[in-house]
This record gives structure tokens, C-alpha cells and sequence, in this order.
């Protein structure tokens, strides 16, 4: 299914099948533990830091390898899924400079700088946002760029790219889709902290440019009744709504589906939608969520990618660990194919874009990142894409299934 246009494409492909999983976001700055399977309890062994592969061209890896709880588990099974991606690949000329950041900023800037005296060209990682923004400060000072994970747009900037899941991604592409099927009012509910900033604000800007209306966008804290507070100043704008967004994941969705089914609200009534945190198996098995739409990945490659990781490591990955692969084998392809101007910006922002794990991505100029997503459907407490993502960025949206 994937295209491998001209030399800029990674050079894997995947088999296809349905996996459900939490995309990571920036609401606590935290990354989700290993993927639920047969194989997600078992443990996870610590490498050494030892660099990986022996190529000519260095590339530094930051990861928060001594980080407690899921940050380390994480950053151990993005390491993983590095070493994965080099052995996957035809003798690539690279060597993995492999630091850890601790977690912290100032470790961050302090692996960052090792790297890069030790010869790094280019620096992956790190994942939490305030790492991304120290470590860019010594990247940009040293012209070398930087592909970090977090999903936070406000630490992305020229030569500072995000490869993860950025969810203004996900409110465009539904948005867009909602539009084609008529959906043109809207009415939203994000929570009030960083990740509800970002989203009332891709709201506002991707309903203007396709034509949709916003009657409200309400905020809601964390008290109980802090959603149905939300729902009843969102009263007047129901009676012109046909598309409800409901940014937010599984903890906090059923409060605020169950406050607006308090004031007659409901699927049956009318359009719900999402973003990539609904797809969570605890969303998919709340009933009143049948007929809701999200947009997020088409799991098929990640399905793939979490076989052969645990035949090799005897674990499942975590969620972010397909965000490593990527990002080494884009580095590998593009070590093998672009010469000299391998990492420049121009290469680095080819408006093609790169196959990966996840779909087709690229980056911008601004150092953010645009995916190409499918819709998803939940159905009986499961979910089933009907629009598929589009595999490359000039297609045209696929015919519903």
C-alpha cells in the first residue's frame, strides 16, 4: 500500500491489519507504557549506552533511558526500536551515538552537546517537550538539526523538526472529513490546559478554511462537575450544531459525553468526533460512543512493526517506539540517497514527504509535522477505519469503505 517515491520514501513496507493503541500527547508530558499483549508484561532489559551500528556518519540519539516509570520504559523501547531499524536496513553507513538525558533539560542539553563533539551530524530525540527546547538551543547555536518526538508544536522551529503525533493533524483531517458529509457547525469541548490550547486553536483555524462555522469551544477543568458546566454555557450554540468535538481522551470523555447526554446531547442526536486519544480500547467499549468519529493512524504498519519487534526483544513496543524507527530509517535512506546535503533543510523538508510506520508524514519549514490520517469509526466497541489516510500528500481522499 505504501509508495516508495523516488529516493526520499523509506524503504519498508507493512502488512495490513486492524491495532488499536493510545497516541502520546503533550497533556502530561508523559509517554504511554508498552502496548497491552501477551508479551507487554515482560521486561524489558536495559542496554548498556553503547552506540549502534559502526557506519561512518554519526547520529545522536537522546533518550531519557534512566527515567522512572513509563519515561524509561519508553526511551528503552525507542532505543530498541533504533537498533531494530538499523538491522532492517541494507548496511547503512550510520552509527547510532546513543545519550541519555535523564529526563531533565539540562540533561538534554548536556547529551546534546556530547553528541555532537563526538561528531553527530544530525540528533534524534528527545521526547518531552522542555528536553526538545533546551536540547534546540545548543542544535540550533551549532547549525546541527534536530528530529525530535514531543508533540508539542510550541518547542518545533527551523531545524528543530517533530516526528510524533501533533494533534492539530487530527482536527484538521476531521474537520475536513466532517465537511464532506455535510458537517459544517461546531460545536467543541477541550480541556483547560496545553493540550486543549492547541486544539481550540486548530479548531478555530481549520473550521475558517473548509468552510465550517464555530459556535463555541467551552473549556473544562478537572472537577467533577466541571464538564456539565461546559455543556450548559454550550446550550444556545446545540440548536445550530451538527458536529460536536470532544478533544480528549478515555479518563475524561465519558464526563463529558455523560453531561451533554444530561441536556438531551446525544450520538443518535448528533455528530461526535475526535482525536487520536479516542483510540483506546476503553473509549471503543463506552456504548454511547457508537457512531463517533477520530482520525488518527492507520494501525496497519505499527501492527507490523510490533511483530517483528518482539521477535526480536520478546516484548511489545511502546507506543512511541515506532516514532525511533522512523526517524533512523529516514536517516538511513537519506545518508544512502542525498550525499553531502543529506540533513539540509531543503532535503529535510521535501514536500513529497517519507513513508513510515504510521503513514505518510513531512515536516514543515516551521519544524512541526503534517500526517496523512484515516478516519476511524467506533462500532460496537471496537473501531473500523472508513476513510482510509491518503498515501501520499497530492491524492486525493480515499473513497469510503
Amino acid at each position: 500500500m505504501w509508495t516508495r517515491r523516488a529516493a526520499l520514501t523509506l524503504p519498508f513496507g507493512f502488512a495490513l491489519s486492524a491495532c488499536s493503541s493510545s497516541l502520546p500527547s503533550f497533556m502530561n508530558d508523559q509517554p504511554p507504557g508498552p502496548q497491552q499483549g501477551p508479551a507487554a508484561n515482560n521486561q524489558i532489559e536495559t542496554q548498556p549506552l553503547n552506540n549502534i551500528g559502526s557506519g561512518n556518519v554519526r547520529v545522536g540519539l537522546v533518550l531519557s533511558l534512566s527515567g522512572s516509570g513509563n519515561a524509561g520504559i519508553a526511551a528503552q523501547s525507542m532505543r530498541n526500536a533504533a537498533e531494530l531499524a538499523l538491522s532492517e536496513f541494507n548496511t547503512p553507513n550510520i552509527q547510532l551515538i546513543v545519550k541519555d538525558d535523564g529526563g531533565t533539560a539540562q540533561g538534554a542539553r548536556a547529551a546534546v552537546e556530547q553528541a555532537i563533539a563526538e561528531g553527530a551530524e544530525i540528533i534524534l530525540g528527545p521526547l518531552f517537550s522542555h528536553a526538545v527546547a533546551a536540547a534546540g538551543q545548543v542544535t540550533r547555536m551549532r547549525s546541527v538539526p534536530m528530529i525530535a518526538f514531543s508533540t508539542d508544536s510550541n518547542v518545533a522551529a527551523r531545524g528543530i523538526y517533530l516526528l510524533s503525533f501533533q494533534p492539530e493533524n487530527d482536527i484538521d483531517r476531521v474537520i475536513t472529513f466532517a465537511a464532506q458529509r455535510g458537517k459544517r457547525s461546531i460545536t467543541g469541548f477541550v480541556p483547560d490546559n496545553a493540550y486543549g490550547n492547541v486544539v481550540e486553536a486548530a479548531i478555530k483555524q481549520y473550521a475558517s478554511s473548509r468552510g465550517a462555522k464555530v459556535n463555541a469551544v467551552e473549556r473544562y477543568g478537572t472537577g467533577q462537575s466541571d464538564p456539565l458546566s461546559a455543556v450548559r454555557r454550550a446550550q444556545a450554540a446545540f440548536r445550530v450544531t451538527d458536529l460536536i468535538i470532544i478533544a480528549d481522551g478515555a479518563d475524561a470523555t465519558p464526563r463529558v459525553l455523560q453531561a451533554l447526554n444530561s441536556v438531551g446531547v446525544t450520538p443518535k442526536r448528533m455528530q461526535f468526533a475526535g482525536t487520536g486519544l479516542w483510540e483506546d480500547q476503553n473509549v471503543y467499549a463506552n456504548r454511547e460512543m457508537d457512531g463517533a468519529w477520530f482520525a488518527a493512524p492507520d494501525n496497519a504498519g505499527f501492527t507490523g512493526f510490533s511483530q517483528r519487534y518482539g521477535t526480536r526483544f520478546g516484548a511489545q513496543p511502546a507506543r512511541t517506539a515506532s516514532l525511533a524507527y522512523d526517524a533512523v530509517s529516514l536517516v538511513a535512506q537519506l545518508v544512502k540517497t542525498q550525499g553531502a546535503r543529506r540533513f539540509t533543510e531543503e532535503v529535510l523538508t521535501n514536500r513529497s514527504g517519507f513513508a513510515g510506520v504510521d503513514g505518510v508524514f513531512r515536516f514543515r519549514n516551521d519544524g512541526t509535522c503534517e500526517r496523512t490520517l484515516a478516519i476511524h469509526e467506533i462500532r460496537n466497541g471496537g473501531s473500523r477505519v472508513i476513510q482510509p489516510a491518503p498515501n501520499n500528500f497530492n491524492a486525493p481522499q480515499a473513497a469510503n469503505n
